[in-house]
């Protein structure tokens, strides 16, 4: 046979090879694993739903794995996706520890892997897409900033969280940088813990009102303490004092549809698990890296009078939209 001809044939068969292998590829079915911490947890559950909803709009299989707040079966999950062999895999890690065990047993297999919910800021986390978590200092700021703009000279009671666990404290942080950056117009009067429980919210606010001390304005951790504020005000007629709450729960738009707060400082969680979906996609499906290694969870102030802007938990459209800025 003539050379030329050969070496014509040989590439052509080559080109027809690779025009196959990338039409394979750009027909690949594609799974991701998803490793939520606890799915009894709403946070969690509400993320974790979002994820499935974003991988649905892309045609991806989700196999979401649920560890039960457990060690154990947190390495029992990612065994098992690395068994199956996944194409990506998000984490919703018990911990950073913790999830930096689970990062690199993925990297050893050689699979991606993004992670929600912790910035993972230690020093050894393994090798990770990005992270995307709600940042509690912000939520706090925002609060404490929303209150001096809207009654300058407010005297605030901060019902608070529980201490010890590292969340009120972070919401703390947020506290203290606003007040001293809107001293001037906002002073917290007394900070009191409901340790995030309606029954320990209204206590607390009933015993505030019982000491004397004059406040104006509540800033309550939660929507369950918002409510045990609203009732204790209620008790005593004062319900004419605002109360500015946090989280953007489904139960949070309904307290402000019936007045009982003034406004939420939503930190929608469903943005968080479309965002981590779109961490893991852009990378495995589209091989392009997230132009930040840590995505803040958005704060976005709704006020009773404009609930426009709310993306409630279970929002998912809303959510992707949000995200994908549709």
């Amino acid at each position: 046979m003539n050379k030329k001809l050969v070496t014509l044939t040989m590439a052509v068969a080559m080109a027809a090879t690779a025009g196959s292998a990338a039409m394979a590829e750009e027909n690949k079915e594609y799974t991701f694993g998803y490793i939520a911490y606890d799915m009894t947890d709403i946070w969690n559950e509400y993320s974790a739903n979002a994820f499935e909803y974003a991988a649905e709009q892309a045609g991806v299989e989700a196999v979401v794995l649920d560890s039960k707040n457990s060690l154990e079966e947190s390495v029992t999950a990612m065994e098992s996706l690395i068994q199956q062999e996944v194409d990506g895999i998000s984490i919703f890690p018990i911990s950073t520890e913790q999830g930096a065990q689970l990062v690199k047993m993925a990297n050893e297999a050689g699979i991606p892997v993004t992670v929600e919910n912790f910035a993972m800021d230690i020093d050894d986390p393994g090798d990770y897409i990005a992270s995307v978590a709600c940042e509690y200092d912000q939520i706090g700021y925002n609060a404490i900033k929303y209150i001096a703009e809207a009654k300058p000279g407010a005297k605030v009671f901060f019902c608070a969280g529980q201490e010890g666990a590292g969340v009120y404290e972070k919401y703390q942080e947020g506290v203290d940088r606003a007040l001293e950056e809107f001293g001037d117009s906002v002073e917290v009067v007394a900070t009191l813990h409901g340790d995030w429980l309606t029954d320990k919210a209204y206590n607390c606010t009933t015993d505030l009102i019982s000491s004397g001390e004059e406040f104006d304005y509540i800033f309550a951790n939660n929507d369950m303490m918002a409510q045990g504020c609203y009732q204790a005000l209620e008790d005593n007629d004062m319900t004419d004092i605002p109360i500015v709450s946090t989280g953007g729960s489904p139960d949070g738009y309904e307290l402000l549809e019936s007045g009982v707060e003034a406004a939420n400082m939503t930190a929608p969680v469903s943005v968080q698990g479309i965002q981590t979906f779109k961490n893991l996609y852009d990378y495995v499906v589209e091989g392009t890296e997230p132009a930040e290694k840590f995505t803040s969870l958005p704060v976005i102030p709704v006020s009773a009078d404009d609930t426009s802007a709310y993306i409630a938990w279970d929002d998912y459209e809303s959510a992707y939209n949000y995200v994908y800025g549709e």
